[in-house]
């Protein structure tokens, strides 16, 4: 993370660190789990979500609060991620959940007076837009493991980015690699410390987000099928 964090301060990005470690450390600081109000219908799911804090069950202090504002505060974004069990770690994944709201969610819960099902049925089967509230940032990955899965995990990290609307930053912003391979968990910190070549490939990957915000503000930097009619907005 800091190796990233510098080399993107290279590239004159103003860098906020999301440290979603601070799950497994920090007293009451939660990411609750998302409740899957889109299955119902689209409008139900909010944007954000307003799902917490639920008082009356003891889900408070929702990290996710301040987490939506990060994201939308930020022009790019940079993951990185080890490998747990062949995909996201936990803390990650639940993030990834409760962004669900970010693609397609309603900006207005009035209208569904406040979670009413029936009254989210009826906008959406009269006609939803699904609005992507984070389209057209630009992202990077860095997945790193030590034995097996970070292909998949790399891939399954870019499809959902790539759903939301995100631009990737090119083939080097998205990067897999094994770090100690098939050595001691004891002695993983040092085997990062002598990879200077995939040192030197995060900060490959965090400097072409930087330049790739560049050029997205500069207008210089959009998808091919940006304004192309979708068949299904789903």
């Amino acid at each position: 993370t800091q190796i990233a964090r510098a080399a993107c301060e290279t590239e004159g990005a103003a860098v906020d660190v999301l440290d979603l470690s601070r799950l497994t450390s920090d007293y009451d600081r939660h990411i609750h789990p998302c409740k899957g109000c889109v299955s119902t219908a689209m409008p139900l799911c909010h944007w954000p979500c307003s799902c917490y804090p639920n008082h009356a069950s003891g889900q408070t202090n929702d990290w996710m609060a301040e987490i939506y504002e990060h994201w939308v505060r930020a022009h790019g974004v940079l993951l990185l991620t080890p490998v747990h069990w062949y995909q996201a770690t936990s803390p990650l994944k639940l993030m990834m959940d409760r962004l669900v709201c970010a693609d397609g969610g309603n900006p207005d819960p009035t209208s569904t007076q406040g979670k009413k099902p029936e009254l989210a049925r009826e906008i959406e089967l009269k006609g939803w837009d699904y609005p992507q509230h984070l389209a057209g940032r630009v992202y990077g990955l860095v997945v790193h493991g030590d034995v097996a899965g970070i292909e998949g995990t790399r891939r399954s990290l870019s499809d959902w980015l790539d759903w939301m609307g995100l631009i990737d930053a090119g083939f080097g912003a998205r990067l897999d690699r094994y770090v100690g391979y098939y050595e001691p968990y004891a002695t993983s910190h040092e085997a990062l410390d002598k990879d200077t070549d995939v040192q030197d490939e995060v900060k490959r990957a965090a400097r072409a987000v930087a330049i790739g915000v560049g050029l997205m503000r500069d207008g210089r930097l959009r998808p091919g099928d940006q304004g192309l009619p979708e068949p299904r907005k789903k």
